[in-house]
């Protein structure tokens, strides 16, 4: 490995068992994620009487490659790799990986996007992100947090925001796709854009955090399916295109917004695509007065180069063409302590997906970009 700084973008905590139910309001108390015991299928996080996630998501971590045939889908808590939950751990294990600095999303707050109520889930948020801070704390060069935003009520988000920044977190994470007729190209979410780009907090669209609409059912892992996972980036994709071709990105030209742990490949297609529509459809062919916030001068996939992050883990497909997605706009992450994370083979892997790279190619993908985004000295 060349010398310059390894970053990941996307590493991850794995909450402990006590975080909610010693840092939410009494009144939320019973319905709060809490972890239970079930037969025959380990450890799992409830959240208001939904399954959630189980402990394999953190206690398997670089099973994959020594014993890919023993993962699985039940096991217990006490299997967590400490550094889910001790910062201590979590730096030490990054130490021993090669890895400089870390961006740290959640693990089971990741899902939590689906519960349905909404004060509920402002409190499970606020919990959390209290929590994420005192974790990041002690290794402020290392850790960055990322903090969990609701947002269905656009003003508690923002407010919500700023006090992360004070907090010391470095950007928040809103749902990857947001209710059903409530798109990312509303005018609602102004205020949200703005802040963001005032505080200069990246705003993560991660993968597996799309928030159900009014009658639609709640969605945790127990029910994804190997076909959700292949095309996640349907939703991501929907997203940015409803910001970009609004002109979101024209109005907030400072605002960095990402695709997080969706990895590369469909990134090519959807900018031919963007600037496709753009140029060559009839403008009356949709709804009246959607053009009419979109008044710049730049093609919809100069918005996207200029404003748009894209986190991947190992793409090679994708990073064979990082010069139509943008090199300035990859960013590696290991997804730590995950059981598909790089972690122990970190730097084996960057050398192999990046050896078509040059020099200075692998300096911003493996660490140079992220290290911009998110203002790490």
């Amino acid at each position: 490995m060349s010398n310059y700084k390894i970053i990941s973008s996307d590493n991850h905590v794995y909450e402990p068992p006590d975080l909610w139910a010693s840092r939410v309001a009494a009144t939320f108390h019973g319905r709060a994620p809490r972890v239970v015991r079930l037969k025959d299928e380990g450890d799992w996080w409830f959240c208001d009487g939904h399954k959630i996630i189980g402990a394999f998501a953190g206690a398997q971590t670089g099973r994959r490659f020594e014993a890919p045939e023993k993962l699985s889908r039940n096991d217990l808590l006490e299997n967590v790799r400490p550094g889910g939950y001790l910062p201590e751990a979590h730096v030490k294990d990054m130490q021993a990986d090669g890895v400089d600095a870390a961006v740290v999303y959640p693990t089971v707050g990741l899902l939590l996007f689906g519960v349905p109520d909404s004060e509920l889930l402002t409190e499970i948020f606020r919990a959390y992100n209290d929590w994420l801070a005192e974790f990041c704390r002690p290794f402020p060069r290392q850790l960055k947090g990322i903090a969990m935003i609701n947002i269905d009520d656009v003003e508690a988000g923002v407010k919500e925001l700023q006090r992360c920044a004070r907090l010391g977190l470095a950007g928040g994470m809103i749902t990857c796709y947001p209710p059903e007729g409530r798109p990312y190209d509303s005018s609602e979410y102004e205020p949200l854009w703005a802040a963001a780009q005032d505080l200069e907090m990246p705003l993560g669209l991660h993968i597996g955090t799309n928030r159900p609409g009014p009658g639609q059912e709640f969605a945790a892992i127990d029910e994804l399916t190997p076909a959700f996972l292949c095309n996640a980036d349907h939703w991501v994709r929907m997203s940015l295109a409803q910001m970009i071709y609004s002109g979101v990105f024209q109005r907030y030209p400072k605002l960095q917004v990402g695709s997080v742990e969706m990895e590369l490949s469909w990134a090519p297609h959807f900018l031919e695509r963007l600037d496709y529509n753009f140029k060559q459809r009839a403008r009356d062919l949709f709804k009246k007065g959607y053009w009419s916030r979109y008044t710049g001068n730049m093609l919809p996939s100069d918005y996207f180069h200029r404003n748009v992050f894209v986190g991947f883990q190992e793409d090679a497909l994708g990073i064979k063409e990082r010069h139509i997605i943008g090199v300035d706009n990859l960013q590696w992450g290991s997804d730590y302590p995950h059981p598909e994370s790089t972690f122990p083979r970190t730097q084996q892997i960057l050398d192999e997906i990046l050896a078509d790279c040059s020099e200075a190619e692998k300096a911003k993908i493996a660490g140079g970009n992220a290290a911009r985004i998110y203002h790490l000295n």
